[in-house]
């Protein structure tokens, strides 16, 4: 945890390999699954800041094989905010598809969106990456995991790799399965029930990395860009701080770019979660869900704070409004379809300790 840049709280502990007794160190390092898009989204924002991406353009401007399909209206801001319609693949995929961008990126070319562009959303778990960064690596000329490195990584300090070097495998803490299941809801339900839903597809046609292949070298070495990242608390913490304070720290994003990035551009109704979601260009912003659908459906943060959860609990934040940044990572997975009890009682203790309010 930072304020206005400043680590405040530095904490860790526990087992990071309990088959062997290893314990969680200073720079343990895990897989932060979704917690990777917030960095996606802060990389987008900075080459828009650098004027070499403007968000309202087509993505076919950048990509022209993406127009197919149906696809031609598309912008670079309705991939980030989950509005642009491919949030699964119909089609069987191979085992190994997530370790190969350019199998994926022609998949998602081909693809034919399941609504109009920009209408309505829907999360995208794991085309996210793909379509975002594809977008990035093509501006940026390099891939995805070198344009995190040097544009973020590098510049902030960090311990934060997509495409895990070699020599840091060392470090890694194997991720455990969630030990206890969570109430029912309407995405467990269509996942277990709804053959060909988006949920169904998501669980069933992402091939193996989602099911064992986070835990495997090939699995930290590729380059998947909505789920694959590799850091831990403090990784994520400095990343959200460098958007928690307007104009200071070496990323330019001054205060007309940091109410955009906490600027909801669509609420309401997922078409993949079917619960209700707040995104913005690439974040999640704040969601109570706990009186319709109780636990493990929700967002909980400041009401100007904007971030990402990753499957399991961890998550990043940035909050403007108080110079506050927060990261969390673990390796042993809770239950829930986004936060979960052990990641909102560490949010609300750090909010009831600024005396401020959580949403």
């Amino acid at each position: 945890m930072r304020l206005r840049g400043e680590a405040v709280v530095d904490l860790w502990g526990g087992l990071a390999d309990p088959a062997t007794g290893r314990g969680w160190e200073r720079d343990t390092v895990c897989v932060v699954f979704s917690s990777t898009k917030g960095a996606l989204a802060l990389l987008a924002h900075l080459m828009a800041t650098s004027g070499e991406l403007d968000l309202s353009w087509p993505v076919s401007k950048i990509w022209p094989e993406y127009a197919q399909a149906g696809k031609g209206g598309t912008t670079v801001s309705m991939l980030l905010d989950h509005s642009a319609g491919v949030p699964v693949l119909r089609d069987p995929v191979k085992d190994d598809a997530l370790l190969d961008w350019d199998y994926m990126v022609g998949r998602l070319e081909a693809e034919t969106p399941w609504w109009e562009p920009g209408t309505v959303h829907g999360y995208h778990p794991l085309t996210f990456g793909f379509t975002v960064g594809e977008v990035l690596r093509r501006v940026g000329g390099m891939d995805l995991g070198d344009l995190l490195r040097t544009r973020l990584a590098e510049p902030l300090g960090l311990d934060f790799w997509l495409g895990l070097p070699a020599e840091i495998e060392p470090r890694v803490a194997p991720i455990l399965p969630a030990t206890s299941r969570p109430d029912p809801s309407p995405f467990q339900t269509a996942v277990r029930h709804e053959r060909g839903s988006i949920p169904n597809l998501f669980a069933f046609n992402s091939g193996t990395w989602p099911r064992t292949g986070f835990n495997s070298r090939a699995g930290h070495l590729a380059q998947i860009g909505a789920a694959g990242g590799i850091t831990n608390g403090r990784g994520l913490s400095g990343l959200y701080a460098a958007a928690a304070v307007p104009g200071e720290g070496p990323l330019p994003f001054d205060r007309i770019t940091l109410a955009q990035m906490a600027q909801p551009f669509r609420k309401g109704d997922d078409r993949t979660l079917l619960v209700p979601t707040r995104f913005s260009q690439g974040f999640m912003l704040a969601v109570d869900n706990r009186a319709g659908f109780g636990q493990g459906c929700s967002v909980r943060m400041g009401p100007q704070a904007f971030g990402h959860i990753g499957s399991g609990g961890s998550f990043g934040f940035a909050d403007p409004e108080h110079g506050l940044s927060v990261g969390y990572a673990m390796n042993q997975q809770g239950s829930g379809l986004l936060g979960n009890e052990r990641g909102e009682a560490l949010v609300e203790q750090i909010y009831s300790s600024l005396g401020a309010p959580l949403h």
